[in-house]
């Protein structure tokens, strides 16, 4: 064959087999087609099943949140409804049913569980409860829609306590006064008595006034804004007027009050300043103001307190004043010298007891082992004092300090005297004034053992005394000497109640209208029966 046909030929050959190369590439092709159609089919189903679960699983989560969030709720329930169940308190106390509770099965409670409710802890302390008051009980029942009382039976009730406040309320009386013609004459209705003439406030008005101000220490300022925020405007000028003519009523209790202390045997004495407003001719300053002293005298058995005031003087005279140089009894105080006069010949029946809290506080000195000793000499007569029975007589209290007292009381003297003595001891050091401090006051501290009422300090007056403190603090000072006056014998009144464990507010609501009807010719006897240790008996 010609070269040029095998060459033709194979060309051919050439051109057969690559159209067939190439149709089985078409089938191929066709083929990877139908595939890919396929699958892009099924992943379309795929994507769009993925989006449903993941539609699901999101939805499941939120629910299981959810069921976590409703879980931890009435586990809280659960646990204090445990608590209000089975702990008795004043908050919450269990009474049970008027039928008795049945048994009950499974996940319900049974009957000894409320029966068998634990005590309150705390130490077996008891929450304290609060009587008399005006008591309004209220029946809740479940708020479900349709309920009727009736149809559901009550398996138990619990009471549970809620105290609600009240702020102070002002009421308008408005008596419509009537004028009647009757036989000729004419006939009006009675009005209810008033403290003061033609005054609008009745007596509770301004035993409420009283009361804030002289035990509660409020500035008058603060009353009257307590009663605007209350809804009751009034001026201080009206207050002060209301006050000051309370004052005047009850004066004639301040005689009585002081007659009546005086004719006990054992009263304590202390006095305490306050500034108080006077003119610049009398102060000593351009301030226009001084120290003014009030004096306090408390009887032991009526507990009664008189506080007096003396243009603020601090003398003697003041003092000898008041007790008669007649008085019998013991009269106990602290240091100042104004008292010595009682141990001297011109009240020969009067006994002087000092007070060891104030010598004991000059021996307080930091780091001083000398002045540390005497304090803990002090210490053990206290500790003596409080190892006497409380149901022991009289009798026994003074044969018990009779016996222990006289070694210890030497001890304190020696003590003393051997601080004295010392070269390192200098006159006018703090050790040394304390040294000759408690010296000049040793007899009168002694003076105690003598009685058994009589006491070891003056606490129970100085106590009393920071009413006048809480004033000088809170006022800032009195308007004037007349004005520390009036406050001396409010005072008095006021903190006797404290002492006579009277509400005050009580008693100079009550004491108002009584005095409505008392004159000067009226007898003392009916007085002294107002005083706070007999008023109400």
């Amino acid at each position: 064959m010609p070269m040029d046909e095998r060459i033709i030929r194979l060309l051919e050959d050439q051109n057969k087999f690559q159209k067939k190369q190439l149709l089985l590439a078409e089938q191929r092709e066709r083929m990877q087609m139908e595939q890919i159609k396929k699958l892009t089919g099924q992943n379309g189903q795929l994507i769009a099943r993925v989006e449903d679960l993941t539609q699901s699983v999101q939805s499941l989560k939120q629910a299981l949140q959810d069921v976590n969030l409703l879980m931890e709720k009435l586990t809280g329930k659960k646990h204090a409804l445990e608590k209000l169940v089975f702990k008795k308190s004043e908050k919450v106390s269990i009474r049970k049913s008027p039928e008795p509770l049945e048994k009950k099965s499974g996940t319900e409670i049974a009957e000894d569980k409320y029966s068998a409710a634990k005590e309150r802890g705390n130490n077996g302390a008891k929450r304290k409860e609060y009587f008399p008051f005006d008591i309004q009980e209220h029946d809740l029942y479940p708020e479900i829609e349709g309920f009727d009382a009736n149809l559901f039976k009550t398996i138990q009730i619990r009471d549970c306590i809620r105290y609600e406040y009240i702020p102070p309320r002002f009421i308008k009386h408005l008596y419509h006064q009537h004028f009647c013609r009757c036989n000729g004459s004419i006939l009006a209705g009675k009005l209810p008595e008033v403290p003061f003439l033609n005054s609008n406030f009745d007596s509770s008005f301004i035993a409420g006034i009283l009361q804030l101000r002289y035990i509660y220490s409020m500035p008058l300022e603060r009353i009257i804004k307590l009663f605007q925020e209350n809804g009751f405007d009034v001026s201080k000028s009206t207050v002060n007027g209301l006050v000051k003519k309370a004052s005047t009523l009850l004066d004639v209790m301040n005689v009585v009050l002081k007659d009546t202390i005086l004719k006990e045997d054992y009263i304590n004495m202390d006095e305490s300043y306050h500034t108080v407003l006077v003119d610049k001719a009398e102060s000593s300053s351009d301030k226009g103001s001084r120290k003014g002293y009030f004096w306090g005298a408390l009887a032991q058995r009526s507990h009664l307190i008189h506080f007096f005031y003396e243009n603020g003087s601090r003398s003697r005279k003041v003092l000898t004043d008041y007790i008669p140089t007649d008085y019998k009894g013991a009269v106990q105080s602290d240091g100042l010298a104004n008292y010595k006069i009682l141990e001297k010949e011109a009240y020969p029946n009067a006994l002087r007891l000092s007070c060891f809290q104030h010598c004991k506080r000059k021996f307080m000195i930091e780091g001083n082992k000398s002045a540390q000793k005497i304090i803990d000499i002090i210490n053990t007569l206290y500790q003596r004092e409080h190892e006497i029975p409380p149901e022991s007589t009289g009798e026994e209290i003074l044969e018990y300090r009779q016996k222990y007292a006289p070694p210890i009381l030497k001890e304190l003297k020696d003590a003393l005297l051997d601080i004295k003595q010392r070269k390192s001891t200098l006159p006018k050091s703090e050790l040394g004034k304390a040294v000759n401090y408690a010296l000049n006051e040793y007899d009168s501290l002694c003076n105690y053992i003598k009685s058994p009422h009589y006491q070891l300090d003056n606490n129970s007056i100085e106590r009393l005394m920071r009413y006048i403190s809480l004033s000088r603090k809170n006022s800032l000072f009195c308007g004037s000497h007349a004005g520390a006056k009036r406050s001396a014998l409010i005072y008095s009144l006021a903190c006797s109640c404290r002492l006579n464990g009277i509400n005050s507010f009580d008693y100079f609501n009550d004491l108002l209208k009584k005095m409505i009807n008392v004159y000067p010719n009226t007898d003392k006897q009916y007085i002294r029966n107002l005083l706070p240790d007999r008023w109400g008996k």
